[in-house]
């Protein structure tokens, strides 16, 4: 099995704040948001190749973090989309074509090992049914060893895996500003990335999202999907596959706002 851990760094984290991507933003000790996150996946033995998801207009601060960290399994920097089922889309499209393109600005950086085509889509057959596909968002920067660890072995087993952790909180399901339904505490998760796929499946999975035959740029530019999530694209497009759950932590938080960082 071969796991490709994709870094989601296509948006601009507007809620933080600021002219700069949240992405690029230094934590604590000096690392951008985006370093901390790759970092983690270039250093797992779990993994073995890293693609990178980055805003078109930012693609060289990228490919600079690739020189100054010296980052070895980083194959591809690609343009992510306006939101972020189209990145997820991007990255899955570069796998699944005979020649993925990183677009004028962004670059392969192994393009010997480029996979064969995975042409087929909702219909057809995929082949290379070994690859799975981690996507992460970068907003995570904090994503542990035993937590990539954790959803890789999964993936031995299972074709679709995701991180979760329990709510502490107790949650309102709303309707025009009243309360419609409160779950049982004990049976909701608050989900965290990385989400992780066998690459057959999640490219089938968007393909019946978008109503294609295939995931190429032509047959996707006036999609629209209203996804933040790729195990909702699985969830309701692929109803016979179970998403099975592995332990998240506290400390794989999103930053969102500025009080994150």
């Amino acid at each position: 099995m071969r796991n490709i851990a994709v870094i989601l760094a296509g948006g601009i984290g507007a809620r933080v704040g600021g002219n700069t991507p949240k992405q690029l933003l230094p934590l604590a000790d000096g690392h951008s948001v985006l370093e901390h996150a790759v970092n983690a996946f270039e250093q797992s033995p779990h993994i073995d190749e890293v693609c990178i998801v980055m805003h078109p207009d930012y693609i060289m601060h990228a490919e600079q973090m690739l020189l100054a960290n010296a980052w070895q399994k980083v194959r591809h920097i690609i343009p992510g989309g306006k939101e972020r089922w189209e990145s997820s889309v991007n990255a899955i499209r570069a796998y699944t074509q005979a020649s993925p393109k990183s677009s004028p600005k962004g670059k392969d950086f192994n393009s010997e090992e480029i996979r064969p085509s995975l042409q087929g889509g909702a219909g057809g057959r995929l082949v290379d049914t070994g690859v799975c596909i981690l996507l992460h968002d970068a907003a995570r920067p904090f994503v542990s060893q035993e937590i990539i660890a954790r959803v890789c072995e999964a993936l031995e087993e299972h074709e679709a895996v995701t991180v979760a952790i329990p709510s502490t909180d107790t949650v309102y399901e709303m309707v025009d500003g009243r309360v419609a339904r409160i779950p049982q505490r004990s049976t909701i998760m608050r989900a965290q990335t990385p989400q992780a796929f066998r690459l057959e499946l999640i490219a089938k999975a968007y393909a019946k999202a978008l109503g294609v035959d295939s995931l190429t740029a032509e047959a996707c530019a006036e999609a629209h999907l209203p996804a933040t999530d790729d195990c909702g694209i699985v969830h309701e497009h692929m109803p016979n596959t179970p998403i099975y759950i592995v332990e998240g932590e506290e400390q794989n938080k999103k930053i969102t706002f500025k009080e994150d960082i």
